[in-house]
């Protein structure tokens, strides 16, 4: 099983060092989110200080950028990182898009299709010099002047994954795309009962194999060294529940497990702003549907109980300063866990 962990976005005089340590310790990729910080930047700080560890954004919101743009921020990144970019997009929720980004909500699923087609379509362009024609249901893409056209790199297209939660999302990840990010929100049962239909659907209308799609996640690892940090990690791993689950999106996941009325009332809590109450209605049985937990001693059994035959990678984080040692051997570890996912076929 691949071993991806978080790259720190807010200093960039950390990112290199941060980078190599992460690339030593054995791990598979280097994630960046949209949150409070551009996911782009620290990737470019992260190539040039590294060598064989991937780079991916983990996720970037897709519609706030012309597929244009997002096409030159990752051939740059693919072509100075000697192909090792994976180009992860998600199209965030509607109210982010019209009033954090100012953007129209149109709905998401068949738009991200066409800004995926249209990224490829610039690629090729850039990298055959075909003509670009695009012509989607949402962008029309017909002008590519030599002037505006980046050299050829020689190196496989960059590969592109999807974030996704609702069946629509999902199945358009198993047709277009090259991998799903599922949200952490996402217990076992649901990435079998709901994601894999949906993707293995998607996949079937593109003639796409399993073996090269990447399925990350989606579910927590709650870890450390002894019970104590484990407690600590899990009570992270409570208020992150708690704050997903008070979003209606996320409603159908709970339901399956029959927790409504859990998710209901923490959209209550939501909604009078009482945000510290929040997490102490979440019970450890319910992080544990959510998140494998325990010591280094006894994680990887459970995550290949809450992960292994379903997942290809997980997200695994340490706290500053630990020790490269326990860091390089729970990675080997994990990394002795089967998966379907055997590589991109990006040629």
């Amino acid at each position: 099983m691949q071993v991806f962990t978080m790259l720190p976005v807010n200093d960039w005089n950390q990112t290199g060092s941060a980078a190599r340590a992460a690339e030593t310790a054995g791990f598979d990729a280097l994630m960046t989110v949209e949150a409070k910080h551009d996911p782009f930047l620290p990737l470019a700080v992260a190539a040039l200080a590294t060598k064989r560890i991937a780079l991916t954004t983990s996720v970037a919101v897709a519609f706030p950028r012309s597929p244009a743009v997002t096409a030159m921020q990752a051939w740059d990144l693919h072509a100075n990182s000697t192909g090792r970019f994976v180009l992860g997009l998600g199209s965030q929720v509607k109210g982010h898009n019209e009033r954090r980004f100012g953007v129209p909500w149109t709905p998401p699923a068949p738009r991200l299709r066409d800004y995926v087609r249209a990224l490829r379509a610039i690629w090729r362009c850039w990298q055959t010099g075909e003509e670009l024609r695009h012509e989607g249901e949402h962008y029309r893409l017909t002008l590519m002047t030599p002037d505006f056209s980046p050299e050829p790199t020689g190196l496989p297209m960059v590969p592109v994954t999807i974030a996704a939660v609702g069946p629509a999302m999902l199945r358009v990840a198993g047709e277009v795309a090259d991998g799903v990010r599922l949200h952490p929100i996402c217990s076992r049962r649901y990435l079998e009962e709901v994601c894999m239909p949906r993707l293995v659907e998607g996949m079937r209308r593109s003639g796409r194999k399993r073996e090269n799609f990447n399925v990350h996640g989606g579910g927590f690892i709650a870890t450390g060294p002894d019970a104590a940090s484990v407690a600590k990690a899990m009570d992270w791993v409570r208020f992150r529940i708690a704050f997903y689950g008070s979003t209606r999106t996320y409603m159908p996941i709970l339901e399956l497990h029959g927790l409504q009325d859990l998710g209901m009332k923490l959209h209550d809590l939501s909604v009078q702003g009482r945000w510290r109450e929040m997490a102490a209605l979440v019970s450890d049985d319910v992080v544990r549907i959510f998140a494998a937990c325990g010591t280094y001693d006894e994680i990887v059994p459970a995550i290949e109980t809450r992960f292994g035959g379903a997942a290809d990678a997980i997200e695994l984080n340490f706290a500053p300063g630990t020790e490269p040692g326990p860091m390089r051997e729970l990675v080997a570890n994990i990394h002795r866990i089967p998966h379907a996912f055997q590589g991109f076929a990006t040629t």
